[in-house]
């Protein structure tokens, strides 16, 4: 298991912000060959480090953990009461209509095809999502993305059901869409918090690689 840490974003006594690499797990997923995650490599560095959400493998871009018990308890909440603003870049296959819209699709997990999600209208789980156009090509859409939710693969599977799926995504993408990119082209772009000491709003931005 590697133990080098990513990008340092920002650090000081109760929280650490990092420019996540697209292909590192969050957490530990099952079996050792899931062992090495980024939780993992910033414990090792910061005893006491505990993650307060999670980024999906492939999507790379700001996340943040606590290092003290009180900070995790306090962002964790900002999380869970949706005081957190989070923004997402992306580029999706084919020409988005419209200049920008929202989402609100509940969810839940795919029981028979796990770990995908999909859309319930009965069971699922509250799931909204905007979406604003940055630019066009002829066969994609770059996108600026902001989930007021945080449901699992959420701006995937919007994305999806919104008919312009995003570049190489390995669950949600049919295969030509799959392969226009190399990697999954979704990143966190910045994240918005209420600082545990000061009570002042911080935003940490990671610079988008594509």
């Amino acid at each position: 298991m590697s133990d080098a840490l990513p990008e340092i974003l920002y650090r000081d006594d109760r929280l650490i912000v990092l420019n996540k690499p697209a292909g590192l797990l969050s957490v530990p997923g099952i079996g050792p060959e899931k062992a090495d995650c980024l939780a993992a490599r910033v414990a090792t560095a910061c005893p006491g480090a505990r993650i307060v959400h999670r980024l999906d493998r492939d999507t790379s871009g700001v996340i943040i953990m606590a290092l003290d018990a009180q900070a995790h308890r306090q962002l964790s909440v900002q999380f869970q009461d949706r005081l957190v603003e989070k923004k997402y870049l992306a580029i999706v296959a084919g020409a988005v209509e419209g200049d920008e819209g929202s989402i609100d699709l509940p969810m839940r997990k795919d029981l028979d095809d796990p770990p995908r999600q999909i859309i319930d209208h009965e069971q699922g789980r509250e799931a909204a999502t905007m979406w604003r156009v940055l630019a066009r090509d002829f066969d994609r859409t770059r996108l600026e993305l902001t989930p007021l939710t945080g449901r699992s693969h959420q701006l995937r599977l919007h994305m999806k059901v919104l008919g312009h799926p995003i570049l190489g995504d390995d669950l949600y993408a049919p295969a030509e869409v799959l392969a226009m990119a190399d990697r999954l082209m979704l990143h966190a772009l910045s994240l918005s918090i209420v600082h545990p000491s000061t009570a002042e709003r911080r935003t940490f931005e990671a610079p988008c690689p594509f």
